[in-house]
């Protein structure tokens, strides 16, 4: 009756410590997930790990890990999708948390690792499958990526993205045919992925179906105006078709929808090279260097090459 009567009139009832700190734990991670909501990342981290360090719990370490990754803090982040790990080491969205993680970190054994323990706890998970793939990739490992994406393929038909990495492996190891394949069956399935579009005329381009290479890089230009990489291909088309003036034109347009555009001033250099406009090509070179100082312009203008002209030989997309 008496603690009936101080909640009544004082507001509150006297409280073990254990309810201190459960209701000190429930402001903190409340604070935090409000704080995350709003943008405010580094206060939000700092409410997490106040929390945790009352109790060590497993929504709290998502928040934390989200947190840590919107702002690039992926160690931190690492090191907090362990602990949840540790919590429930046969969660299988926490174990491909981690990997996904892993893979943003260039960590591919990491990534291999948490990949074959989903596996053995769930043997159809395509993600899993993907993963792996992905990792071996990115490690230069093409034929263990394969494998690894027509498992996940194997076991889920419509795995668009799957597919699109496996033409990407095809492509370089010149499998076109194959290739051409998953990018036709990418497409099928998401009509709506410019990089689709980007790797079939890739694959067009590169068996010499140069019109047909042209019309998927027009295509995502259409699609997305703001696309980059889709005007830097079309571009290069246009420069080993020897039609400079086109290219031209093209990085004319590119650079009026987006004056900052880098790489459109010094690929529009190449094609004014071309043309013998030796003067506006370094113009455009200059450009490039000044909107992006640590770019491969401004490493090759450095010292790397001896000659203008050569600035432009054997360069890469």
């Amino acid at each position: 009756m008496i603690n009936f009567f101080k909640s009544l009139f004082l507001g509150e009832t006297e409280q073990t410590d254990e309810e201190k700190i459960a209701r000190n734990f429930d402001v903190l991670k409340y604070d935090g997930i409000k704080a995350l909501k709003a943008g405010k990342t580094t206060y939000a981290i700092r409410c997490f790990n106040e929390a945790l360090k009352l109790r060590e719990d497993a929504e709290v370490l998502d928040h934390l890990v989200n947190a840590y990754t919107r702002e690039d803090r992926m160690e931190e982040a690492i090191v907090t999708a362990s602990r949840m790990v540790e919590i429930e080491p046969e969660n299988i969205q926490v174990l491909l948390l981690r990997a996904n993680l892993n893979f943003l970190a260039e960590k591919y054994t990491d990534v291999i690792t948490d990949s074959e323990k989903v596996v053995a706890l769930d043997p159809a998970n395509s993600t899993a499958y993907f993963l792996q793939g992905k990792a071996r990739k990115a490690a230069g490992k093409q034929l263990e990526a394969i494998v690894g994406l027509s498992q996940a393929i194997r076991l889920k038909e419509d795995f668009a993205e799957a597919r699109l990495l496996r033409a990407e492996i095809m492509l370089d190891a010149g499998d076109y045919k194959d290739g051409m394949e998953d990018a036709e069956r990418a497409i099928q399935l998401v009509p709506e992925e410019e990089n689709a579009y980007l790797l079939r005329g890739r694959l067009q381009e590169a068996m010499g179906n140069y019109e047909l290479a042209e019309k998927d890089y027009r295509y995502v230009t259409e699609l997305n105006p703001f696309n980059e990489q889709a005007y830097l291909q079309l571009g290069s088309l246009f420069i080993v078709c020897e039609k400079p003036g086109q290219a031209i034109e093209l990085f004319d347009e590119a650079i009026e929808l987006k004056p900052d555009f880098a790489r459109a001033y010094s690929e529009r250099g190449r094609a004014r090279l071309m043309q013998g406009d030796k003067a506006g090509s370094l113009e455009d070179v200059k450009k490039a260097m000044e909107l992006n100082p640590d770019g491969e312009e401004a490493r090759k203008i450095s010292g790397t090459y001896s000659n203008f002209e050569d600035m432009y030989k054997n360069r890469p997309l």
